[in-house]
């Protein structure tokens, strides 16, 4: 028996959920360099729930696209934040639905208990901040994936 290999999810549609720092840390590198619209925003006070549409970059392939020399692959996907007390944002307008975000990372700063703030941070000094009851984070691709428009993977060189 032989363990399992990080290429063999590759094919898969990514479903994971966050409870703990820890497990944020992994929905965040798998959504860094997603690309979205202000338009695709959600925020249910009612239902405490906020989500968020994405573009993502499938980095879990981007290994296999280059030994392949094949095009990168993006896929859309969904983040939703349940338990979520309050939303805001700072450096974005929200009223211009044609603002394209790109997603750096996502951090959580705990509070009291399991309560605390988690930030959504973006390219261009932009954030949203979600005040939670508790850290309950749900990373799901709703499509299939599709050549990416860049031929190349994205990069961040150091200043």
């Amino acid at each position: 028996m032989t363990d399992a290999t990080f290429e063999d999810g590759a094919e898969r549609a990514i479903r994971l959920r966050a409870e703990t720092a820890e497990d944020l840390a992994v929905i965040s590198a798998l959504l860094q360099d997603a690309v979205g619209e202000t338009d695709r925003i959600a925020w249910a006070a009612r239902h405490r729930r906020f989500t968020l549409l994405l573009n993502r970059f499938r980095w879990e392939d981007s290994a296999g696209a280059e030994r392949q020399k094949r095009p990168f692959e993006r896929v859309q996907s969904l983040l939703s934040v349940e338990s979520v007390l309050r939303a805001r944002s700072n450096g974005l307008d929200p009223a211009d639905p044609d603002t394209v975000l790109s997603l750096l990372s996502l951090e959580f700063r705990p509070g009291e208990d399991a309560a605390g703030t988690l930030l959504v941070i973006l390219a261009g000094d932009g954030e949203i901040a979600l005040d939670v009851e508790c850290l309950d984070v749900t990373l799901a691709d709703v499509s299939r994936p599709y050549a990416a428009i860049a031929k190349t993977a994205p990069g961040h060189g150091e200043d």
